[in-house]
C-alpha cells in the first residue's frame, strides 16, 4: 500500500477501493475486486468496526437459530453447507464468514471505526477511521444498518419505570420469565420476539402501528422482483429505504397459525402515551407492563457519509443500481433494494463492475 502524498497528511494512504463493513454486502464486494485482479492491501482495503468476523449475524440473539433464518444465501465463491439448524445463527454465520474471509484472503482490518468521508485531494476521497486515513479514488459502503436502532418517541417514556430494550439488546426470552412485556412492531423480528415471549412471560401484549399483513402461499421470483422493486423506486426518489419485508408481508407458517389461534398474535394499535406502569390510549384502555420491548426496526448506518452531502431533500440517497446520484466514486451496497442477503451478493457484483469502469476512465495521473 502506497503513502498518498501531493499535499495530503503523512500517514494517509492510497489505495484504489476502500470497502466499509465486513458483512454479507461488504464481503460480496471485496470478492470481485479480487476477482477482477485487485489486491487486498495493495489496491484495496475492508475496515470493518465489529471485534470478529460475521457482520451483525455475530450479535443476534443465542434462540435464533440457523433453522429460523429466513433466506439465509450464500456468499459468492463458497457455499455454507452442513450447518446444525439447532446452533446459533451468530455462530454458524460467524464462523462461516470467518472462513471465508481467509479463503479469498480478504485481510479484514478489525475493529476499525471509519468517522467521516471527505472530499480528498487530486480527486480523490479521504477516509477518516481509528486507524488512520484512507485516500480511495472509489468507495463501497457496506455498513448495514445494525448499529443505528430506531427508537420512536412517545409521551411519558421517560416516566416508565420498568425496562426498555431494543431488538438490538434483545437477549432472548428467558430474560422475560414472569414478567408481563409489550412487544412493539409489526415485523419479523417483532413476531419472533413475541413468540418465544409468549411461552415464558407471565403476559405479553403486541402493539403494531399498522394492521400486520399475513402472505399466504409461496413467495417466489415474480413476488420478490416486484417486491425490491417497490423499495428501488424509494431509494430512486432520495427517499429512507424501507425494508424489503416491510412490503412483502409476513409468511403465514405453522409457528405463526398457532400463534394466531392461541390469542398470542392478537393485536392492539399503537398506543398514545407511556405511563410509569405501563401504556394508555386516548379511549380509556391501559396495560401494565414490567418489558417494553421496541421491535421498531433500524435505520441506514450513514452518518459518516454526511460531510459528502449526498442526501435528498426527502432524507435519503438517491441511488442508480448501487452508484450515489450525487458522487459516482460512491457506491451503497446492502442498502435499501439490496439489503437482503441474495441482493447484497448481486450488489457487491454491480458495484465493482462500475468501479471497474470508473477505475479504467480516470487512470492514475504520471508522477
Amino acid at each position: 500500500m502506497n503513502e498518498f502524498g501531493q499535499g495530503s497528511a503523512a500517514g494517509v494512504r492510497a489505495v484504489d477501493v476502500v470497502v466499509i463493513g465486513a458483512g454479507q454486502a461488504g464481503l460480496s464486494a471485496a470478492f470481485h475486486l479480487r476477482r477482477t485482479g485487485l489486491e487486498p492491501e495493495r489496491d484495496f482495503v475492508v475496515l470493518d468496526h465489529a471485534p470478529r468476523a460475521g457482520g451483525a449475524w455475530q450479535f443476534r440473539w443465542p434462540s435464533l437459530t440457523y433453522g429460523k433464518v429466513h433466506g439465509m444465501h450464500a456468499l459468492p465463491g463458497m457455499e455454507l453447507t452442513g450447518a446444525d439448524p439447532a446452533r446459533p445463527s451468530s455462530e454458524v454465520i460467524g464462523a462461516y464468514f470467518d472462513t471465508y474471509e481467509r479463503t479469498f484472503g480478504l485481510r479484514v482490518h478489525r475493529p476499525v471505526d471509519v468517522t467521516a468521508v471527505r472530499e480528498g485531494e487530486g480527486g480523490r476521497l479521504r477516509v477518516e477511521t481509528s486507524e488512520g486515513g484512507y485516500a480511495p479514488r472509489a468507495l463501497i459502503n457496506a455498513t448495514g444498518t445494525w448499529d443505528r436502532p430506531f427508537w420512536p418517541r412517545y409521551p411519558g417514556q421517560e416516566t416508565f419505570r420498568g425496562r426498555q430494550l431494543h431488538t438490538a439488546d434483545y437477549p432472548g426470552p428467558d430474560a422475560f420469565a414472569g414478567q408481563r412485556v409489550i412487544v412493539v412492531g409489526g415485523g419479523a423480528s417483532g413476531t419472533q420476539h413475541l413468540m418465544e415471549i409468549a411461552e415464558v412471560a407471565a403476559e405479553t401484549t403486541w402493539v403494531t402501528r399498522r394492521e400486520p399483513v399475513f402472505r399466504e402461499g409461496t413467495f417466489g421470483e415474480a413476488e420478490g422482483r416486484a417486491a425490491v422493486a417497490l423499495v428501488e423506486e424509494r431509494v430512486r426518489r432520495g427517499l429512507p429505504p424501507q425494508s424489503v419485508v416491510s412490503v412483502t408481508g409476513l409468511p403465514l407458517n405453522d409457528a405463526i397459525r398457532a400463534a394466531r389461534a392461541s390469542g398470542v398474535m392478537d393485536r392492539l394499535p399503537m398506543f398514545d402515551r407511556i405511563t410509569p406502569t405501563g401504556v394508555a390510549w386516548d379511549d380509556g384502555r391501559t396495560v401494565d407492563a414490567d418489558v417494553i420491548l421496541w421491535a421498531t426496526g433500524f435505520r441506514a448506518a450513514i452518518d459518516h457519509l454526511t460531510p459528502l452531502r449526498l442526501r435528498e431533500p426527502g432524507g435519503g440517497i438517491r441511488v442508480e443500481g448501487t452508484r450515489a446520484v450525487r458522487d459516482e466514486r460512491v457506491h451503497l451496497v446492502g442498502y435499501g433494494p439490496s439489503a437482503s442477503t441474495i441482493g447484497a451478493n448481486r450488489a457487491g457484483r454491480a458495484a465493482v463492475s462500475d468501479i471497474r469502469r470508473l477505475l479504467a476512465r480516470s487512470p492514475e495521473p504520471v508522477a
